[in-house]
């Protein structure tokens, strides 16, 4: 399937265009289509081949740059602005969430619960932890305001032998 003949609305003059990009099988481009749609995002060419990337193979953790490189290689031939701009719209719509693991790179999880991580220094790689991490209490907002996300993010490093 050529996701730009199978997928694309008509009349999409969504900018540059996405090359031979083969993701998916007709039920995964829909299925984007519609997460689009629900979010309240014009499904483009440039968000629905991001969108199959990141939505059909499951829970990730991706940086733009990596994001970028993946879909060059499906031979979606978009800049690494392009990608920026789609994982914070995409962030902003509520389909990601981000998380600043390091103060310096941000990861973009496709699990938006509240959920912690470990961050693997030197490595850069984001792990979600398993399942055993509770919190007994979570401090009070401040006067006028509310709690909108708690992020947890452990940080590890390999031990020196």
């Amino acid at each position: 399937m050529d996701i730009q003949a199978a997928t694309i609305p008509a009349g999409d003059d969504g900018g540059s265009d996405v090359a031979g990009l083969d993701l998916s099988s007709e039920a995964g481009a829909r299925h984007c289509l519609q997460l689009l749609g629900n979010a309240g995002l014009r499904p483009t060419r440039q968000r629905l081949a991001l969108g199959q990337l990141l939505f059909l193979g499951g829970h990730r953790h991706v940086t733009a740059e990596s994001l970028h490189e993946e879909a060059m290689a499906a031979n979606a031939y978009l800049s690494l602005a392009t990608v920026y701009n789609t994982l914070n719209q995409f962030t902003e719509a509520g389909l990601l969430r981000r998380i600043a693991a390091d103060g310096i790179k941000s990861f973009f999880d496709t699990d938006t619960s509240v959920h912690p991580h470990f961050y693997l220094e030197g490595e850069d790689v984001l792990v979600d932890v398993a399942e055993g991490l509770a919190f007994t209490k979570v401090p009070e907002a401040l006067p006028g305001h509310e709690i909108a996300r708690l992020d947890v993010i452990v940080h590890l490093r390999r031990k020196r032998t």
